[in-house]
């Protein structure tokens, strides 16, 4: 015959007083087992709420599955008029790799601008480097103002400013993403250890040299990484910016789809999509060299 441990038999006589007494134990802790019929309600004035908002959303503006259905035989014959993908003469093709390096460039020249900008803006905009409230508020307001304005609107006024070409695309590119960076760097910088600025500063260390030594060497893989993925995503920003003037394979982009001239559309898309891809692969390898991780 089996023997039950005592742990077990325990157990089970405690569980079983336990259910035996469980009206006396909803009479004793009323309080903590009512239900919170407020807070439920609430809820669910908010889910309905957000329903009705995105229901509204829908009408307003004129969400139509018909419209999406009825579309689609035109879907098909882009797609159709699409293949196969061409780009006409050789001049054409290599004007179209001039367009796409100066693509990749306009994306890599404003990604590292932006960031060493930003890198002793963010510091001044971090509550653990800035000692003064007032000045780390208004740079981070500062951040929130340019940030608020998209990269296609930078680069039409920078197109006004400058003239047109690829200058503007760097500068509207750095411009958006030096708010970006300015945020996201500060916020790495005020997540870093505080022990190893404890340590520098009990060396007999000024408060730069715990920034220089207790938080750069701490913050430098994220920020780099940030960097690599902003790189990446900067290639289609410049696609987009270089159709509204701003240089690049955007400008030949705009041009083939306004003469109609689809085959050389979808060339110039699997070129963009290509690159991209490549610059994907190479940068989420170097972010995961840089934060220690092996890429797969």
């Amino acid at each position: 015959m089996t023997r039950l441990a005592p742990s077990a038999i325990n157990g089970r006589t405690e569980k079983g007083s336990l259910f035996a007494d469980l009206d006396g134990v909803r009479r004793r802790h009323a309080a903590i087992l009512a239900p919170n019929w407020r807070g439920r309600a609430l809820t669910a004035v908010i889910a309905a709420a957000l329903a009705g908002l995105f229901l509204w959303g829908l009408v307003v503006l004129e969400f139509s599955w018909l419209r999406i259905w009825n579309g689609l035989d035109q879907l098909g014959s882009f797609v159709k008029l699409m293949w196969p993908p061409q780009y006409g003469t050789e001049e054409k093709l290599r004007s179209y790799l001039w367009a796409m390096a100066e693509t990749l460039s306009i994306a890599f020249l404003g990604t590292l601008l932006a960031a060493i900008i930003a890198l002793p803006l963010s510091l001044v905009a971090a509550r653990n480097v800035m000692t003064s409230r007032m000045i780390q508020f208004l740079a981070r307001r500062s951040f929130d103002t340019i940030r608020g304005v998209d990269t296609l609107i930078w680069a039409l006024i920078w197109i006004n400013v400058v003239g047109l070409g690829p200058f503007a695309g760097i500068l509207a590119i750095m411009t958006s993403d030096l708010a970006v960076f300015g945020k996201l760097f500060s916020e790495a910088i005020e997540n870093a250890d505080n022990k190893p600025v404890e340590g520098v500063k009990s060396t007999g260390g000024t408060h730069a040299h715990a920034v220089r030594y207790g938080i750069m060497p701490q913050v430098t893989p994220v920020l780099i990484s940030q960097v690599l993925y902003f790189f990446e995503s900067n290639t289609r920003s410049a696609t987009i910016i270089g159709i509204v003037g701003a240089g690049g394979i955007g400008l030949h982009l705009a041009e083939q789809i306004r003469i109609l001239e689809w085959q050389h559309v979808a060339f110039l898309v699997l070129l963009i999509l290509a690159a991209v891809a490549i610059i994907d692969v190479i940068s989420t390898r170097l972010r995961f060299a840089i934060i220690g991780k092996r890429a797969t």
